[in-house]
């Protein structure tokens, strides 16, 4: 997940208001439903000691929400009677609404509820061009659509009927290659533009494999073939089960780096952290490249300090006085560490795709990432 459209959050101090509001169920005509959330939500924060601006700004926001209701939920992140960040969700959050009143936003939820959420460019593939539909867990829209040439579908009479075949066969894999090549620009131009993680084929097997051979080499790694022929159409479930298995594959790569990395090299030096001190080190050090977050780590509310500065994280209070930091908060590790992350450039991924009940294989503790060298 890129962080960069956090760095608002760390721009100004706490304590901060986090709150994730499930609107699903609005969607289905319950929009009434957001003033008794708005109420709750207040009531909570109110409860944690948060601020009257902040929390009628907070209530106000949710309120607002029932107007143009999102299909899953948002994330509001508010401080000194400002709502200063609200983005969509791509899942509700589990249980309902929820709030909370913390030295630092709470955005650890985030990395499940919309991080991993591949936009995906569904290309159906025919004989006429091809018509390309743009899908996300924020539903479908039409992304464009092409037409080729029109492929021959009748044999060329004539004495010689073997030397009209070969003719027939040659001039149909002909413009098979030139219409493949247009759409492949056209789907490749249309993924740069919609930033899409995943490019889904569906059509006959020669023009999938047509299309598919003529896209760039950066787009490879990108490409799913639905086992549909042309003029099909896959259902909302096929969408989402390739998805899930492209985020799948994407995790699995990431902890066998996070893995690998674990050993040290001829210098005796490991290009992977876990656990909150060593964690809390690289963060210091400005060292982390992809921090890597089991959601149910023994370890992730683990509390910590911080000063004022981002950089300025520690295991214990003194050691912040010790580097100077007059004024410290305690804060959950996790949220900690995401600060840092941000404002260091790096990226964070939730391991939960891949992450078995025992947590066997995963960083020490659920916390682990890989460093910069």
């Amino acid at each position: 997940m890129d962080l960069a459209f956090l760095h608002p959050l760390y721009e100004h101090p706490g304590p901060w208001a986090s709150v994730y509001v499930g609107t699903s169920r609005w969607a289905e005509g319950t929009a009434h439903e957001a003033r008794p959330t708005a109420r709750a939500m207040v009531q909570e924060l109110s409860r944690q000691g948060a601020d009257e601006a902040t929390c009628r700004a907070v209530e106000t926001a949710i309120e607002d929400l029932r107007h143009f209701p999102d299909p899953h939920g948002r994330a509001l992140f508010a401080r000194a009677g400002e709502v200063v960040l609200d983005p969509l969700l791509a899942h509700p959050p589990p249980g309902g609404s929820r709030a909370t009143w913390a030295s630092l936003p709470r955005v650890g939820p985030l990395l499940d509820l919309m991080g991993e959420d591949p936009v995906a460019i569904v290309a159906y593939i025919d004989r006429r061009g091809a018509d390309f539909e743009l899908r996300s867990a924020l539903g479908r829209q039409k992304a464009a659509a092409m037409v080729g040439q029109q492929w021959p579908i009748h044999r060329t009479n004539g004495v010689d009927r073997d030397g009209a075949e070969r003719h027939f066969q040659l001039r149909v894999e002909n413009v098979l290659e030139h219409s493949a090549a247009e759409i492949a620009d056209a789907l490749s131009v249309c993924q740069e533009e919609a930033q899409a993680d995943l490019l889904i084929l569906i059509g006959d097997d020669p023009e999938r494999r047509a299309v598919r051979g003529r896209l760039p080499r950066r787009l490879h790694d990108r490409v799913e073939e639905a086992p549909h022929g042309a003029g099909s159409r896959l259902l909302d479930e096929e969408v989402e089960q390739i998805r899930a298995g492209h985020v799948r594959r994407r995790v699995e790569a990431a902890l066998d780096r996070f893995r690998a990395a674990r050993i040290p090299d001829d210098e005796g030096r490991s290009g992977a952290a876990e656990g909150v001190p060593a964690l809390v080190e690289a963060a210091r050090e400005q060292r982390l490249e992809q921090l890597l977050i089991h959601p149910d780590g023994t370890e992730n509310h683990r509390v910590v300090w911080i000063g004022e500065d981002p950089g300025q994280t520690a295991v214990h209070r003194t050691e912040l006085k010790i580097l100077g930091e007059q004024r410290s908060w305690p804060a959950g590790a996790d949220d900690a560490l995401l600060r840092s992350a941000v404002t260091g450039d790096a990226t964070a991924l939730s391991l939960a795709p891949v992450a078995p009940a025992d947590g066997e294989g995963m960083p020490a503790g659920g916390l682990g990432a890989l460093l910069r060298r």
